[in-house]
C-alpha cells in the first residue's frame, strides 16, 4: 500500500469490532509524510499486525479549502482516493461514523455489527 499514512505518534480516540476486523480512531497525529492529519481510521483484520484500510481526515489541498478544511481519503490496496472534501470531518463523531461507514462499503461488510469498544 504506497500511500498508507506514515504515522510516527498517535493516540486512539475510539476502538471497534466489526466483523473479523478491529477498528480504531486515531488522533493526536505526527506522521513523516506530507499530508497533515486530523483523524485516521485503521482497519486491522484479526491476527494482522498491519491495518488493510484507512479513512483519513487531512488538512485539505489549497485548491479545494473553498468547499471545506478537511478531505476525506481512503487508502487501501485497490483504491487511494479522495470521497468528499467539507469542514464536517473535524469533528470527531462525525469523521468516525462516516470513516466506519465507508470502511464496511469498502471492505464488503455492511453486514456485520459494528461493536464500539472504547
Amino acid at each position: 500500500m504506497e500511500q498508507r499514512p506514515a504515522i510516527k505518534t498517535a493516540l486512539p480516540r475510539h476502538r471497534y469490532q466489526i466483523g473479523d476486523y478491529g477498528a480504531t480512531v486515531l488522533g493526536d497525529i505526527d506522521s513523516d509524510d506530507p499530508h497533515t492529519y486530523l483523524w485516521i481510521l485503521a482497519l486491522v483484520p484479526l491476527g494482522s499486525q498491519e491495518p488493510s484500510l484507512y479513512v483519513c481526515c487531512q488538512q485539505a489541498a489549497p485548491e479545494r479549502v473553498s468547499t471545506g478544511a478537511y478531505d476525506l481519503r481512503v487508502v487501501s490496496e485497490a483504491v487511494t482516493d479522495i470521497v468528499d472534501t467539507a469542514d464536517r470531518w473535524g469533528d470527531l463523531e462525525t469523521f468516525s461514523e462516516q470513516a466506519l461507514d465507508l470502511a464496511c462499503q469498502v471492505l464488503g461488510l455492511k453486514q456485520e455489527m459494528v461493536v464500539k469498544l472504547m
